[in-house]
């Protein structure tokens, strides 16, 4: 399984990516694949704050429904609607055009590079 280098990640599966005064958001490819088909994605609304460490969302698979974690605080200024049509772009294309939302952040959780990232998954 790929982790690409550039994100950095938290133990709930979530990954960001610096995008200049914002942050891309999504889920990793171990937590998709955990999942399953996802068939539902909830997020917040743009204009919404969130805080790091806290539920933001929920992604429904044919297995389970799982909340989403956010990891970093700030206001959401973007949902990826594709994914919200479409759930199962976040299987497909987790780092890509699967991804979920975009914060201008004002604070970042707990994150871990790619590599304590794939420690983690490896216990």
């Amino acid at each position: 399984m790929s982790l690409p280098a550039n994100l950095r990640y938290t133990e709930e599966h979530e990954w960001i990516e610096d995008r200049d005064e914002l942050v891309r958001i999504g889920i990793t490819q171990h937590a998709a694949d955990a999942l399953g088909d996802i068939v539902f994605v909830q997020l917040p609304e743009v204009g919404e704050q969130i805080e790091a460490g806290q539920a933001c969302g929920e992604l429904e698979s044919t297995k389970s429904v799982s909340d989403l974690f956010a990891p970093v605080t700030g206001e959401v200024v973007a949902i990826n609607e594709s994914v919200v049509d479409d759930p199962a772009l976040v299987n497909s294309e987790p780092y890509g055009e699967g991804w979920l939302l975009e914060v201008r952040t004002s604070d970042t959780g707990a994150l871990l590079t790619a590599e304590q990232y794939a420690a983690v998954i490896a216990e």
